[in-house]
């Protein structure tokens, strides 16, 4: 399992490298005025997905992401 502070590293690292610093930077700023609610986000997230189609999405993302994992 990744640390926070890893996770937030690579977050800006990829969000700076898509976006650009300054647009990064306001992409931070406009998520943290909303208000986000990470429990509630999660248990909606695989609704209406069977665990077949959540495991093959999981398969899936291992394949693509491997040299990441």
């Amino acid at each position: 399992m990744k640390t926070d502070t890893l996770i937030r590293n690579e977050g800006m690292e990829i969000l700076a490298k898509n976006l650009g610093m300054i647009e990064a930077e306001r992409f931070i700023m406009l998520i943290q005025k909303e208000p986000f609610d990470y429990t509630k986000w999660q248990e909606n997230l695989f609704e209406n997905m069977t665990i077949e189609e959540i495991s093959k999405k999981a398969a899936e993302y291992r394949e693509k992401n491997k040299e990441n994992l």
